[in-house]
């Protein structure tokens, strides 16, 4: 399948998720280490965790657990007592939760200082929407393929609802190689407009979400996704060339 058509297919995604996991509201206390998320992206229970932190702005180390994968499922299984799918753990607190409705909670009361919003207490309607979302993806990252293991986690700055990132979190977890997700979801009217347009039209534009800040001060300029891989020095704009990278480095 063309790059252009599984972008239109993570579009439609990105649509069926209602708004959730593009905006940022941030979050009243900083965890001191980041926190960690043992994840598939194609799973929609996972999905609407990853929304959470995306509304919270709390950067995250996911450890992708697919079908299939034996690079940290069994780990999940070990820490937890099953293979089951969000699994958190906070090393700040020593926390460490399944299910995906009492991770959300977890999170916007241990570092959002607030109840999680009442549209994420709806569960009939959120797990809807999520598993609705996860319709135009099919089986994409949901199941392992063979990869070489990275001895450094990679990271990806990104947000949740980004179709353009989506498919690089998707070969992440099909890899199984874990990454440190920088989120950098939209605070202010200026980061919804589109990169290109951003760059002709608004010369005076200034970022103010952390993530968005040290991307401009590293890279120039601001778009998501962004591939930084301290295993080889490599620094990436653009899902195509992204996805050929990892393919070719990590791939077998």
């Amino acid at each position: 399948m063309s790059h252009n058509t599984e972008v239109l297919r993570s579009l439609a995604a990105s649509a069926l998720q209602q708004g959730r996991g593009i905006a940022s509201k941030g979050h009243r206390k900083t965890p001191q280490e980041p926190l960690e998320l043992y994840d598939m992206e194609g799973c929609p229970f996972c999905r609407l965790v990853r929304e959470a932190l995306t509304d919270l702005d709390l950067d995250v180390v996911i450890f992708p657990c697919p079908k299939g994968g034996e690079r940290y499922r069994p780990l999940v299984e070990r820490l937890g007592g099953r293979q089951q799918f969000p699994y958190l753990m906070d090393p700040n607190t020593g926390a460490a939760l399944y299910e995906s409705a009492d991770i959300i909670d977890y999170l916007y009361r241990e570092y959002g200082g607030r109840p999680a919003p009442r549209r994420w207490l709806i569960r009939s309607l959120r797990t809807a929407a999520a598993v609705s979302a996860s319709l135009p993806r099919a089986s994409r990252g949901l199941r392992a393929q063979d990869s070489q293991v990275p001895e450094q986690a990679l990271e990806l700055y990104s947000f949740e609802a980004s179709p353009f990132a989506r498919l690089v979190r998707e070969r992440l977890t099909e890899l199984q190689l874990p990454y440190l997700l920088r989120q950098c979801g939209r605070d202010q009217w200026q980061d919804w407009v589109l990169p290109p347009l951003r760059r002709r039209l608004l010369d005076d534009y200034a970022p103010r979400q952390r993530n968005r800040i040290a991307l401009m001060e590293r890279a120039g300029r601001i778009a998501v996704p962004y591939l930084v891989d301290p295993n080889t020095g490599a620094e990436l704009f653009e899902s195509a060339d992204i996805l050929d990278y990892l393919d070719q480095t990590y791939g077998r």
